[in-house]
């Protein structure tokens, strides 16, 4: 049965839009599961390439420096033990031209000498500043450099007032305890640190052991130090560390941290993620886009090919449609040839009443002395009869037209019982002909069904017809009932059952196959069967086949029902005797 146009695209639009849906479904999941997986690990080896770049250049900055301390700790110690063998009235001499040659060797990196002896005044100076007889009594430098053999101090404004940091060796000298200090230029200092620059963002500074800034970051000017830098704890016997930390405003940093071996500070280099990752970021908003342009073509490609797919489809179902058709055309062809005997014996017989009747009204008319009453009363019965049996051939007639008209597929509200009963009168020839009596005992409340009134008669013709054929001129007696299914109201059975000689086991699996047939050569194109079947199949229902040698064929059909109306109640029995 073909579906109604509005059904058949709503159909299409259903299978348009689900090949639509998997093939985004089986191309985009693949490719977003894919890119997913792939800017994770990219991010993950990039975000540990950043690092590992970042704490190597902290650490190698903090390596020079230490460098830088130890050369400049290593020369105030070498002149210590020089000074040890020189006279304290010739320190001053002494402090004079070694801050010369340090100033030649080195330029402006060291800024002044001084000794200072062990009650904190400083009794030789050589330097930029009048800082002879200061008193550095107090100053915590010299109090931790009375205690060890160096020190290196934080850096602190001091007497001078200007940042700087000193480098203080303890000797002795005739007995007495002296400090050798020296200022070390802090811009020659922070330059080193200066240097450390990477983005925008990117600057480094060192802090002591208690957070304090002991160099100007690049900027200028610094935010808060964070209180985690300070914290000895968090570096767990590393010399190196690389975390985040997201400060007052919102933005999170990332932070490497180097210690120091010489002082006990650190080297912090300080950078927005945000900078830090951008070329990262540049990468991953470019695979998007590329990922989001390759859904693009993908919704595309998805639109096109099931438009045009689904048009084939459309193309293939009308060629296959046509092809079925003409098979069902063929075997209503093959069905009205088997017909053609039966349907002729039936018009054999009021023909030849009509030409019998004609002669006699031929002879009435030839009478020499005219048509007397009797021959008028005569006359006007075989008018009526031959009127009744032409009646009786266009009755026959009009229902082998009526079947042999081409086939519309055409859907609507239909009887089932009265497409059989049709059926049964035009068969009753060939079943009386063959010994056959065809018998029916049919549902009067089965309500109307949607179906295409001539593929149901396509059907329940064909099964008859092979119910007849198969008992052949032995006789039998064909049975039709119809019923509502027991188990499921929505079902209308139709059975046609016989008591001929039954359908050999090793063929029930093959008998709905096209061009099969179990008839003698010349007698069955093997299509009535395979196109019953396809009718059904159409419809959205079954047919099945029961049969037992000897016993005879059951053929069960049942259809969908889709209940508009109760059917008109009839006489839910009846018989074609045989003939």
């Amino acid at each position: 049965m073909n579906e109604p146009i509005a059904d058949r695209k709503e159909f299409y639009q259903v299978l348009t839009r689900n090949i639509r849906i998997r093939i985004l479904l089986v191309s985009i999941i693949p490719m977003m599961l894919t890119v997913g997986i792939l800017c994770w690990r990219f991010h993950l080896a990039y975000s540990e390439k950043i690092s590992a770049h970042i704490g190597e250049l902290v650490l190698k900055h903090t390596q020079n420096i230490d460098t830088f301390l130890k050369e400049k700790l290593g020369n105030i110690r070498y002149l210590a033990r020089q000074l040890s063998l020189t006279q304290p009235d010739m320190a001053q001499q002494f402090l004079t031209a070694q801050l010369a040659e340090l100033k030649d060797e080195y330029g402006d990196v060291f800024t002044d000498l001084g000794l200072v002896d062990s009650e904190g005044i400083q009794f030789a100076y050589e330097g930029p500043f009048r800082l002879v007889n200061a008193d550095y009594s107090e100053a915590t430098w010299f109090l931790k450099a009375m205690d060890s053999p160096y020190y290196i101090s934080d850096v602190f404004a001091g007497l001078r007032g200007h940042p700087h940091f000193i480098l203080a060796v303890k000797l002795s000298a005739q007995g007495r305890t002296y400090i050798l200090r020296s200022t070390i230029n802090f811009t020659a200092f922070n330059s080193l640190v200066e240097n450390v620059q990477i983005g925008r963002t990117g600057t480094a500074f060192i802090v002591n052991a208690e957070g304090r800034l002991q160099t100007h970051p690049r900027s200028g000017t610094m935010e808060i130090v964070p209180s985690f830098i300070a914290d000895p704890a968090i570096f767990k016997d590393k010399h190196t560390l690389i975390l985040k930390h997201k400060n007052d405003k919102g933005n999170t940093c990332l932070y490497a941290l180097a210690l120091f071996k010489t002082v006990d500070w650190r080297m912090v280099f300080r950078q927005d993620a945000g900078d830090a990752l951008r070329d990262m970021w540049k990468a991953e908003v470019l695979t998007l886009i590329i990922f989001l342009l390759g859904c693009a073509a993908i919704v595309s490609v998805s639109f096109t090919l099931s438009k045009n797919l689904v048009k084939r489809i459309a193309r293939a179902d009308k060629k296959n449609e046509a092809m079925n058709q003409q098979v069902v055309e063929s075997g209503k062809l093959a069905t009205i040839g088997e017909l053609a005997a039966g349907i002729a014996h039936e018009i054999n017989n009021p023909v030849a009443i009509m030409v019998e009747e004609a002669g006699w009204m031929s002879d009435l008319l030839e009478e020499e002395n005219g048509m007397t009453s009797d021959g008028r009363s005569e006359f006007d019965r075989a008018i009526a009869q031959i009127t009744t049996q032409g009646r009786r051939c266009k009755d026959i007639t009009h229902k082998l037209l009526s079947f042999a008209r081409k086939s519309d597929a055409t859907v609507a509200d239909i009887d089932i019982n009265d497409t059989i009963r049709e059926i049964v009168e035009l068969t009753a020839q060939m079943a009386r002909y063959n010994n056959v009596t065809i018998s029916t005992r049919l549902d009067p409340d089965l309500p109307f069904i949607r179906f295409s009134p001539s593929e149901l008669q396509q059907v329940i013709l064909n099964l008859t017809n092979n119910a007849i054929d198969a008992m052949g001129k032995d006789g039998g007696n064909v049975k039709i009932v119809t019923s509502l299914n027991a188990q499921d109201n929505n079902m209308i059975e139709i059975k046609v059952d016989d008591n001929g000689p039954g359908i050999p086991a090793q063929y029930l699996d093959r008998i709905f196959d096209p061009f099969f047939t179990t008839k003698a050569v010349g007698k069955g194109t093997g299509l009535g069967l395979s196109i019953c079947y396809g009718i059904i199949q159409k419809m959205g229902g079954t047919i099945e086949v029961k049969s037992n040698m000897g016993q005879g064929t059951c053929f069960l059909i049942r259809l969908p029902l889709n209940v508009r109306k109760t059917a008109k109640p009839s006489t839910n029995e009846s018989t074609t005797a045989m003939g």
